[in-house]
């Protein structure tokens, strides 16, 4: 299965801080995934994909000091070009995000590290694939976007090749189906997305809502609407068919508008868990400084803490696998919940659904998402599932 990653600040940061830098970097997870349970195919090496928001123009440089005479007799001939810069108007980028994808292994493009070196961002969506739906192309790796709205999903929609994709495709607009470019149950659910955003009155089109965001109570319920749309189709197939197959669903799913962020850690079952799902909040995310004569990790990869100096927030990380192991940096996301980032609050909602289990002290089973080479631990190295999960 997939592995993605979330960050949302206050301030943008460098790509590289999250995806190659650290010692488990999300790059790293594309080879060497510790929670990843399927031996048979133990790597996320089919394609890779980076979504980022571009961060406002900076205002005008101004040269507040001048060094020399020379230097301040170049600012004086030059006064003239500045005034006729600040009068310009800032390059306006538009509020779609930038989408950096590709069919190589994330750990084998070099393009990849050039860019995570030289670019920061607000807010950025990761994600390596292990393709379960669609062939290694382009346009099946995530993450998907329609204007501003990014999307991702790590899991897999049950029953797909059973009925299902076929009941979805034939349920949604025209423009939301002419909009699918790959052949992913995971872009089907984008389109299903936007879809249900339409029939909630809300055009996923709007330019002023995709300037403005869409509101992360909206984002929220038109992701629990699709959810029960996915379901309710499977409920629909043919009582033969559901008893001679496994329909459950695993959808973690991620959505972002360039404001707020809505994920889910869900499983279509009330006894098993879902595919796993962090978060880590904090004040920095910053690279550790070796103790004095050790010789680091030796791998030119650091090791990087979420720090708190206080008890409010301005960075949250997202993650299906932690990027430390340090088991103080990451809470695990319930089953069965959404989780929502607006204005770097942490906000997170059980789904009350037909799967919903209002037993605080059950303990779910690992077997279904084990079996889909997925791992549901705590994420903290040499833990298994059965330790935790039972």
């Amino acid at each position: 299965m997939c592995r993605f990653l979330i960050y949302s600040g206050h301030s943008p940061i460098l790509l590289s801080h999250l995806i190659t830098s650290p010692t488990h970097s999300i790059l790293t997870q594309s080879y060497d995934s510790r929670l990843r349970l399927d031996q048979t195919r133990p790597h996320n090496g089919d394609g890779f994909g980076i979504g980022y928001y571009t961060a406002a123009p900076p205002p005008s440089f101004k040269r507040r000091h001048a060094g020399s005479d020379a230097a301040r007799d170049v600012h004086r001939r030059s006064d003239e070009r500045e005034h006729a810069e600040d009068d310009e108007e800032p390059i306006d980028l538009g509020p779609e995000p930038c989408i950096f994808t590709s069919t190589l292994p994330a750990w084998n493009c070099p393009n990849l590290a050039r860019l995570a070196r030289k670019t920061t961002s607000p807010l950025i969506f990761a994600h390596v694939r292990a393709s379960t739906e669609g062939a290694l192309a382009d346009s099946n790796c995530h993450p998907f976007s329609r204007g501003a709205l990014l999307w991702m999903h790590n899991g897999g929609i049950g029953g797909w090749k059973l009925g299902v994709k076929r009941k979805l495709m034939g349920d949604i607009g025209d423009r939301w189906f002419e909009g699918v470019g790959g052949s992913t149950d995971s872009e089907w659910a984008f389109a299903l997305f936007l879809d249900s955003l339409e029939r909630m009155g809300v055009d996923a089109d709007s330019e002023v809502l995709q300037r403005q965001g869409f509101g992360h109570s909206v984002l929220r319920r038109a992701m629990l609407r699709t959810i029960e749309r996915i379901n309710g189709f499977r409920r629909s197939l043919p009582e033969a068919v559901r008893g001679a197959s496994d329909t459950r669903s695993l959808l973690n799913f991620a959505v972002a508008d360039g404001k707020s962020v809505v994920c889910t850690r869900y499983v279509s079952s009330r006894t098993d868990e879902a595919a796993s799902l962090f978060f880590s909040s904090g004040t920095s995310w910053r690279e550790q400084q070796p103790a004095p004569g050790s010789s680091g990790s030796g791998s030119g990869k650091g090791e990087y803490r979420m720090e708190r100096r206080d008890k409010g927030a301005d960075i949250v990380l997202v993650a299906s696998e932690p990027l430390t192991f340090e088991r103080d940096n990451w809470v695990t996301v319930p089953t069965n919940s959404v989780l929502t980032i607006h204005d770097q609050t942490v906000l997170i909602h059980p789904i009350r659904d037909e799967f919903y289990n209002a037993v605080p002290s059950f303990v779910r089973s690992s077997r279904f998402a084990a079996g889909r080479g997925q791992g549901v631990g705590d994420g903290v190295v040499g833990v298994e599932v059965g330790e935790v999960c039972g």
